[in-house]
């Protein structure tokens, strides 16, 4: 059986307030988490610490430091942006049930004195976001042109039409449950997560709610969700918000795999979006039709990269996701393998596909403007800065030695002065 030497997990965010994105441009509004978020976030957590931290699960992480967390083995990035604080509330979440306070975080100082972290020993572990509220890596959909013409394409085309004169019942109805919101086909995310949050938090609204309305919002959501972050083009303009993470899980693939690395756990905590563009791009829904939908709440998409005993050199990977805290791992088929595929084989289907800069991505969307894009652990970072100071100094002792040498390629020799009876200014031959 191979060993799990190395995972990334893509992880939704926990339950957060309502959450306005603007119909035409997914201009978000500010949301937050709850303490019901959180929870989910935290069980998710426990649920992934189980399955791959537990040296008796088939999936235990070969070499990870399981209780005590070592910060090189581990690397948690948060989307900024739209729902950014409640992202950032669900990876401290996620990372409080993956590594727990642990009475053996301690330290001995000089007087002999013992001190133990705060909480019973809670593991401090980074949580890396965009330095700013521009997160092109993890939210690229904003600010973005191009994807904007394609919210008008999808409202323009004839199955979007067709199912919204469909739904014109549906929205008759829903009217009186959401209290002046627009009930359109286009706002149907709106209409979904308003009524949901009210659901889950409002009793009142909940009694009142007639039966089947929620259901209806979901599914129409559902479908709204998916015809915007889907493309029929691998490299389509509606596939952004996977193209754009894609770049992060290729390389956290070759990190992984290069033995010298000590990379095992990459954890990006973000939004639904990506999800369904890369259900779409890694063929998933073509065998699960199921998956072209929102994901729920504390979701988690599992890239495992596995490794068969001597003498098997190759690493193959194995995709798993759970929609929900409801929910245990399942394995999904990617581009048609029944069972595990090949990373290299992966790796070149995808890169082509992979925005991998702020260069690429002001190409895809046909504008040029200011942002964040980068996702790279604090270590990557050191070593970048390093590496361009040291080719800073390289490059100007290049510099130097190539000025000395035009020096000496133009020195001409002066021949020696004789002055005359002291008259300075007259040279003889």
């Amino acid at each position: 059986m191979p060993d799990v030497h190395g995972v990334l997990i893509i992880a939704r965010n926990g339950d957060r307030t309502e959450f306005y994105q603007d119909p035409y441009t997914y201009e978000p509004s500010y949301t937050e988490s709850t303490p019901l978020g959180a929870v989910e976030s935290h069980q998710l957590g426990c649920y992934l610490r189980s399955t791959y931290l537990n040296p008796s699960s088939p999936s235990h992480i070969q070499g990870i430091h399981a209780d005590l967390v070592q910060n090189d083995q581990v690397v948690v990035h948060a989307k900024a942006g739209g729902e950014g604080t409640a992202i950032f509330d669900s990876a401290i979440a996620v990372l409080q049930g993956l590594f727990p306070p642990n009475s053996n975080n301690v330290i001995d100082l000089a007087n002999g004195t013992k001190v133990v972290t705060p909480l019973g020993g809670y593991q401090y572990i980074p949580v890396e976001m965009a330095p700013s509220g521009v997160d092109r890596a993890l939210e690229p959909w904003t600010e973005c042109p191009a994807f904007e013409q394609h919210v008008k394409s999808v409202y323009a085309s004839e199955g979007f039409k067709e199912t919204g004169k469909s739904a014109g019942h549906f929205f008759g109805v829903v009217r009186d449950y959401v209290f002046g919101r627009p009930t359109t086909f286009e706002n149907a995310w709106n209409i979904y997560d308003f009524m949901n949050s009210q659901l889950t938090h409002n009793q009142t609204y909940a009694y009142r709610l007639p039966p089947t309305l929620i259901e209806q919002a979901h599914g129409y959501a559902d479908y709204h969700e998916n015809a915007i972050f889907s493309d029929k083009e691998m490299g389509g303009i509606g596939n952004i918000a996977g193209r754009t993470i894609l770049h992060t899980i290729l390389h956290t693939l070759q990190r992984i795999t290069f033995d010298e690395d000590p990379l095992r756990l990459l954890l990006l905590e973000t939004s639904y979006q990506p999800f369904i563009s890369l259900f779409h791009m890694m063929e998933m829904v073509n065998e699960h039709p199921q998956l072209a939908a929102i994901p729920n709440h504390a979701s988690a998409l599992a890239f495992e990269l596995l490794r068969g005993p001597p003498p098997e050199l190759r690493e193959f990977l194995r995709v798993k996701f759970k929609n929900g805290t409801n929910e245990d791992f399942q394995t999904y088929p990617i581009f048609g393998h029944k069972g595990d595929i090949a990373v290299t084989e992966f790796l070149y289907r995808l890169e082509n596909f992979a925005i991998s800069s702020q260069k690429q991505w002001e190409s895809a969307c046909g504008v040029h403007s200011s942002g964040y894009f980068n996702i790279t652990s604090a270590a990557e970072n050191t070593n970048t800065l390093l590496a361009a100071t040291f080719s800073a100094f390289l490059l100007l002792a290049m510099f130097a030695l190539s000025w000395f040498k035009r020096r000496q390629s133009t020195y001409v020799p002066v021949r020696e002065v004789h002055v005359v009876n002291h008259e300075k200014g007259r040279l003889l031959p």
